[in-house]
C-alpha cells in the first residue's frame, strides 16, 4: 500500500512538472534529498529522479509561467565550477568511476541552475524550505525519538543507498536543517505550532548527538554560537541553549563521552589520524596534478603513491580536501568562492530586509541561512559532502530571496496563500465548518 501511494504521488508531481515546472523542482528536491523510494519494498531501483528531472526540463521550455534567466554572482560561479569539473574530467586518474560520479554531480548542479530560473516568489521560497525541512526532518525527528528512548546507546544512521547513509553524514544534514526549522517557526503565529516546532528541533538536536558524530558536535556548537550572537535577547538565549544542551548531554552514555573526548586527543585516535592521512594525500595529488585527480581518487592504488601512510586508505572526510584532491587548487578556489558569495548574500538579506515589515521574513531567512552555512562550514570539514544537494539548495534560497528583495516584489506580488503549514490547515478547516442551524 505504501508503494502504491508513493507511486501515485510521484506520478502526479511528474505530470504537473510539464505544466508547472516549479512543482517539478520541488519534487526533484524531495526525491534527491529524502529518497522516499528507498523506504519502499519494490520501488528502490526505479529512476524516479530522472523521470521528474526530464519532465521539469521539458516544462522549462513549454511553460507559460514566469522564468528568470538573469545571472547572479552565485549562478555564474556555479557554472564556472561546473565548467572546471568538465575540464578536469579527461585528466582523471581513474576514468570509469570518475565519469560515473561526474554525471551525478552534473545532474545535481544542472537542476540547481534550473531551480534558480523557475523559482521567484515568496511562496516558492517557503515551499522549498518546507520540502528541505520535511525531507531531513523525517529522519531527524525519528532519530531523536530513538535516541531518547534508548538513552543514546545506539547510533543514528541515515537512509540506505543515499549521500547521507552514514551516521556522520546524516548528522550534518540534520544540523543544517535545524536553522531552517527555526525560520519556519518565526513565521508561525499559532502557539501550538511554535511549540510543536520547538519539540521537533530538540529531537533533531538529540538525533545529531545520537549519531555519535564528532563533526556534528562541533557543527552544533558553531551554529549555536552564531544563533546566540544573532539573537536579540542574548541572556535568555544563552540560558535556553545551556538548559537544552545540558539536558541532552546528560542522557548520553559513557561510550559517547569517550568518543567525543578523542577530539582533544586526536593524535591517538586511528579514525582521526586516518582522515589526516587522507587530507595529506589530497594535498599531494593536487600539488602533483594541476587538474586534480578526478572524482574517484580515494583508492588503495593512489594512496600507495600519494599518501604518507600508503596502507591507511580513507575517504576524504572533508568537503575542502575532497574538492582539493579531486579538482585541484582552482576547483577548491571556485568552491570556496561560491559559498562565500552565498554567505554574503544571506548577510545582505539579513540587514537590508529589516527596512520594511513586509520583508522581515526575508531578513529572518538570511540570518538562518548563515547559521546553517556555519554548520556546513564546520561540520563539513570532517565529512565528504562537497557535491550533495542540500548546501546548494541554500544557495537557491539566498539567490531567489535576493531577487525578490531587489525587485520589490512585496509591492506587486498578488496575495496568495503562503505556506505557513499550521495556518494553512486552520483555513482549510474553517472553510469546511457548517453554518449553525437556525432554531
Amino acid at each position: 500500500m505504501r508503494d502504491i501511494i508513493l507511486l501515485l504521488i510521484i506520478g502526479w508531481i511528474t505530470l504537473q512538472a510539464f505544466r508547472r515546472p516549479w512543482i517539478g523542482i520541488l519534487g526533484w528536491t524531495w526525491l534527491s534529498i529524502m529518497n522516499p523510494h528507498q523506504l519502499t519494498w519494490a520501488l528502490k531501483t526505479m529512476p524516479f529522479a530522472a523521470a521528474m528531472g526530464g519532465a521539469t526540463l521539458i516544462g522549462l521550455f513549454i511553460t507559460r509561467d514566469r522564468r528568470d534567466y538573469s545571472q547572479t554572482h552565485e549562478s555564474i560561479t556555479l557554472m564556472l565550477f561546473m565548467a572546471w569539473m568538465c575540464i578536469t574530467l579527461p585528466f582523471s586518474l581513474i576514468w570509469d568511476e570518475s565519469f560515473e560520479l561526474w554525471k551525478r554531480v552534473m545532474k545535481i548542479d544542472l537542476m540547481i541552475l534550473v531551480a534558480i530560473v523557475l523559482l521567484h516568489s515568496k511562496r516558492h521560497v517557503m515551499l522549498l524550505t518546507w520540502v528541505l525541512v520535511i525531507s531531513i526532518g523525517f529522519f531527524g525527528v525519528k532519530g531523536g525519538a530513538f535516541t531518547l528512548a534508548t538513552g543514546g546507546g545506539y547510533k543514528v544512521w541515515g537512509p540506505e543507498n543515499t549521500y547521507i547513509e552514514g551516521n556522520n553524514e546524516v548528522a550534518l544534514a540534520i544540523v543544517m536543517v535545524i536553522p531552517l526549522m527555526r525560520f519556519l517557526q518565526l513565521q508561525m503565529t499559532a502557539k501550538w505550532a511554535k511549540t510543536t516546532m520547538t519539540v521537533c528541533m530538540v529531537l533533531m538536536a538529540a538525533s545529531a548527538l545520537g549519531s555519535h558524530s564528532r563533526g556534528a558536535l562541533l557543527a552544533i556548537a558553531a551554529m549555536a554560537l552564531v544563533l546566540w550572537w544573532r539573537g536579540k535577547n542574548k541572556v535568555m538565549g544563552a540560558v535556553a541553549m545551556v538548559v537544552i544542551g545540558a539536558a541532552l548531554l546528560s542522557m548520553m552514555p559513557a561510550e559517547w563521552w569517550e568518543r567525543m573526548g578523542t577530539i582533544k586527543t586526536y593524535e591517538r585516535d586511528e579514525s582521526a589520524m586516518g582522515r589526516i592521512n587522507a587530507w595529506w594525500m589530497a594535498y599531494n595529488v593536487a600539488k602533483s596534478n594541476f587538474f586534480g585527480g578526478g572524482f574517484y581518487i580515494w583508492t588503495g592504488s593512489l594512496f600507495a603513491i600519494y599518501a604518507p601512510d600508503p596502507n591507511d586508505t580513507h575517504a576524504a572526510h572533508s568537503i575542502y580536501f575532497m574538492v582539493l584532491g579531486e579538482q585541484g587548487f582552482p576547483g577548491l578556489f571556485l568552491f570556496l568562492t561560491l559559498f562565500t558569495m552565498v554567505w554574503f548574500t544571506a548577510g545582505k538579506l539579513r540587514t537590508k530586509a529589516m527596512a520594511q515589515p513586509q520583508t522581515l521574513w526575508l531578513s529572518q531567512l538570511g540570518s538562518m541561512l548563515q547559521v546553517s552555512l556555519a554548520g556546513y562550514a564546520v561540520g563539513g570539514a570532517f565529512l565528504s559532502l562537497s557535491y550533495w544537494d542540500l548546501p546548494y539548495n541554500l544557495l537557491i534560497l539566498a539567490v531567489v530571496g535576493q531577487r525578490w528583495l531587489q525587485r520589490k516584489e512585496w509591492l506587486r506580488e498578488k496575495e496568495e496563500p503562503v505556506i505557513y503549514w499550521p495556518e494553512f490547515l486552520k483555513k482549510r478547516f474553517e472553510k469546511k465548518k457548517r453554518a449553525p442551524l437556525l432554531p
